[in-house]
């Protein structure tokens, strides 16, 4: 169950609607073939909830490689910037 921890508590909920809804459905209805449509549209919706989970940790993971990447380019701007200064106060020197 590794996928449901990174779920946010909006997802908890739906997932737990949904299989109450799906519960009532199959008292209600019994052990008829319309249950292997209700157990279809349960799995759909747990499977939606679970892709826009590991979406988001993909988006987290995404965006701290982009800061890192981010920072190294501030960095070797600053560096050039250094390097440049340095140069343009030797060139003035007599």
């Amino acid at each position: 169950m590794r996928y449901f921890k990174n779920l946010d508590i909006e997802s908890t909920i739906v997932i737990t609607i949904t299989f109450v809804l799906f519960g009532l459905a199959l008292i209600i209805k019994g052990l008829t073939h319309e249950i292997l449509l209700e157990a279809a549209v349960f799995l759909v919706s747990v499977k939606l909830i679970i892709m826009a989970g590991k979406s988001n940790v993909m988006k987290k993971s995404i965006e701290t490689k982009l800061d890192a990447i981010h920072d190294s380019l501030v960095k070797i701007d600053e560096c050039n910037n250094r390097t440049e200064g340095e140069v343009n106060r030797t060139e003035l020197e007599p």
